[in-house]
C-alpha cells in the first residue's frame, strides 16, 4: 500500500516556506499527490523508505522533520469514531498528531492540556504513533500542541481530522486503481 509523508513545522508563519505542489512535481516518480499547504504527501507507487526521506530532505532548501508512515495505518485509524457528537461544535478542531516513532511509555489517556484550568487541547486516544484529541480554536492551544513533544518524548506533527479524511480518500482511490489494474 501507499505511504505518506508529513513533514513538521513548514509553512508556518513564512518559516521554511516552499510550494508543496512543486515538492510533489519534483517527486512524481513515485505517483505522489500533495494534500494542503503543511507539507502532507501520498506516495502511490512503492519505495523505500530511507530513499523516500532522502528524497524528500534533498529536494527540500532547509531542514525539517520527516515523518513517514504506512497509508494502512491511516486508513485504520480513519475507521474509527474517536469524537462524540458533543464534541462537534464550530470553535472545536478534531485533529491527529503524528509521533515520530511509537512511543515504549506514554502517559495515561485521556489527558487535557494545560494540566490546570480551561482545558485547550484534549488528547482522547493514542494508536501506536498517532495521538488523536480536540483543541480549541485559540492562538494559546497552539503552544499546547507543541508540548505533546515533551509529553510523549518525541517530536510530533499535527493535522486536523478533515486534512486525514482526504488522506484516507487519496488512499482509497489508489488502492482501487491498483485494484483495477491487478484485475
Amino acid at each position: 500500500m501507499a505511504v505518506v509523508v508529513l513533514l513538521r513545522g513548514v509553512n508556518v508563519g513564512g518559516h521554511r516556506a516552499f510550494r508543496p505542489s512543486a515538492l510533489a512535481e519534483d517527486l512524481r516518480h513515485f505517483d505522489a499527490v500533495s494534500i494542503g499547504a503543511a507539507g502532507t504527501f501520498v506516495i502511490r507507487r512503492p519505495v523505500r523508505l530511507g530513499q523516500l526521506r532522502l528524497e524528500v530532505a534533498r529536494r527540500l532548501s532547509f531542514d525539517a522533520e520527516i515523518m513517514i508512515c504506512q497509508g494502512s495505518a491511516i486508513v485504520r485509524l480513519m475507521s474509527r469514531d474517536f469524537f462524540a457528537a458533543d464534541d462537534l461544535r464550530p470553535d472545536i478542531v478534531r485533529f491527529v498528531s503524528v509521533l515520530s516513532r511509537s512511543p515504549r511509555v506514554a502517559p495515561p489517556l485521556p489527558m487535557d492540556l494545560p494540566l490546570t484550568g480551561p482545558w485547550l487541547v484534549k488528547i482522547l486516544a493514542r494508536e501506536n504513533r498517532f495521538v488523536v484529541g480536540l483543541y480549541r480554536r485559540q492562538m494559546k492551544a497552539i503552544g499546547q500542541l507543541g508540548s505533546l513533544d515533551r509529553v510523549f518524548g518525541m517530536p510530533a506533527t499535527t493535522r486536523s481530522w478533515t486534512t486525514m479524511a482526504a488522506i484516507a480518500r487519496v488512499l482509497a482511490g489508489s488502492e482501487a486503481r491498483n485494484g483495477a489494474a491487478g484485475e
